[in-house]
């Protein structure tokens, strides 16, 4: 099962408001706080400064703003985020389960870093979910399998529009979950989801990247309105079209690295 997350997430004051609120030792966040309560035995909860740090780190890590191989400094970090260092220590742990983070023996904890081979193992696992699910799902057999990617539409646009990065990485891995979903195929949907951590890392370095030499963030978003126009109009061909080139330019620096993140061959005497 795929994990939600908040993403109109404002990590430090988030932080500071929930550190008015403490109950044996354990600070909890106030119900003013902008993150979404949790619900637990049928009540609702307010999040754990862990919970409210592990956010604010992980739209730090799909934004770019701490970068692949960056050391992540505990005096920094409880400074930028108004915590002590328990909470930023459980919240790494956190963010080291899924991926994002890995830890080094007396070294320190670091943002994760993907090899060429990951990339290339990701993209190609990932195109073949989708291009699957678009072959059985389309034509979409009901409207409300479409809602989903349409609202995760309208959170890519205002991401785009506040240069929200992080919260658009994880706005476009809703939308394209979501399109998984017009399938109705549970196993494709688990499979899909059990990548979820390392296609959010892929995602956030293509967008730094695609920015960075292509295109802009209203652009990025323009490509997944017309990809989901395609899927809504129920020509597969046309959406298969447009799904074998959405991911062009992914990663690359120039037009002619198509193969650059293909694993060589290792050759033997």
């Amino acid at each position: 099962m795929s994990t939600t997350y908040n993403t109109n997430f404002d990590a430090p004051v988030s932080i500071r408001r929930a550190r008015a609120t403490k109950t044996e030792g354990t600070t909890m966040a106030s119900m003013e706080s902008t993150a979404v309560p949790a619900i637990q035995a049928g009540r609702l909860e307010a999040p754990t400064l862990v919970v409210l740090a592990a956010n604010a780190l992980r739209k730090k890590i799909l934004a770019g703003e701490l970068e692949p191989g960056e050391r992540l400094l505990e005096e920094r970090l409880t400074e930028e985020l108004a915590i002590s260092r328990p909470p930023l220590r459980e919240a790494l742990r956190v963010l080291e389960s899924e991926g994002l983070v890995h830890t080094r023996p007396r070294r320190g904890s670091f943002v994760a870093t993907l090899t060429e081979e990951d990339v290339y193992e990701i993209l190609t696992l990932r195109s073949t979910l989708e291009r699957m699910a678009f072959e059985l799902g389309i034509p979409v057999k009901s409207a409300d399998l479409l809602e989903p990617a349409r609202q995760a539409l309208i959170e890519m646009d205002r991401c785009a529009r506040e240069q929200d990065r992080g919260a658009l990485v994880l706005a476009g891995y809703a939308f394209h979950s979501s399109l998984i979903r017009i399938a109705e195929h549970r196993r494709l949907e688990e499979i899909y989801a059990s990548v979820q951590q390392q296609l959010l890392v892929c995602m956030s370095r293509n967008l730094i990247t695609r920015e960075r030499f292509f295109e802009d963030l209203e652009e990025h978003v323009a490509r997944h309105h017309q990809l989901f126009e395609l899927v809504e109009s129920g020509d597969v061909d046309a959406a298969l079209a447009e799904l074998a080139v959405h991911g062009e330019r992914s990663f690359e620096s120039d037009p002619t690295a198509a193969q650059k993140h293909r694993p060589q061959p290792t050759r033997t005497e």
